[in-house]
């Protein structure tokens, strides 16, 4: 199947959730997710109108963001200190923030750079950190403060990679990021759903699913 027709079946499918949801498909994001994917394949669907992708790795990332700086590329996954220049000098937005002393570092460094980026919580409701990152919502009270309304570092929302076989899980964030909006006194989004489970995602309220394989096709490694 071409990319055009992988990512109309993805449209499609995507337009049945929020209708069944009562959505309008506007106000989700389908943030394509090219981990593993040729630089080539991003251009044929930038050609498609998506100008946002989401990495996993700091070094391929930023070897992407240097070969196409008309494009975004987003850091999804685990972001170690020692990494977090690259990943603040490449990446526009970065999603994975879990833990006080990475969100101190970016501080210092978003000084020293003299940037701005977007950042997100990952958040692990499902003591499954070891595995995937993720900040507990005990911890979260800590990194909130490390954060401290930083303006060089606004925060967008929340993340989340939950268990498979978590029944209620998507409610779960969505509980959360309710209660974190009344006690900040500001929106904010859920990046949570991906090929597997975006109907599941969209239904409880994700503003942005994060799609490979289904988008792209098989990863090639």
């Amino acid at each position: 199947m071409s990319l055009a027709a992988r990512v109309a079946t993805l449209q499609a499918r995507i337009q049945r959730a929020c209708e069944a949801a009562g959505r309008d498909s506007a106000s989700l994001e389908l943030l394509p997710v090219s981990k593993r994917q040729p630089l080539a394949l991003i251009r044929a669907a930038a050609e498609l109108g998506f100008r946002r992708f989401g990495e996993n790795y700091v070094q391929e990332g930023a070897d992407k963001a240097n070969a196409a700086p008309d494009l975004a590329f987003l850091l999804l996954g685990p972001l170690q200190r020692n990494k977090a220049k690259a990943a603040l000098q490449h990446f526009t937005e970065l999603q994975s923030l879990d833990r006080p002393d990475l969100v101190e570092r970016l501080r210092r460094l978003a000084v020293e750079l003299d940037v701005v980026r977007p950042v997100w919580i990952q958040v692990d409701l499902w003591d499954e950190a070891t595995k995937l990152g993720g900040c507990s919502e005990t911890d979260l009270p800590a990194l909130l403060h490390a954060l401290g309304g930083d303006p060089r570092l606004p925060l967008q929302g929340l993340m989340a990679i939950p268990p498979p076989d978590q029944v209620g899980a998507f409610a779960q964030l969505a509980g959360l990021r309710d209660r974190l909006q009344q006690e900040l006194g500001q929106p904010l989004r859920l990046s949570m759903g991906m090929s597997g489970d975006l109907e599941a995602a969209i239904a409880a309220g994700s503003d942005q699913i994060r799609i490979g394989t289904a988008f792209f096709g098989e990863r090639i490694y």
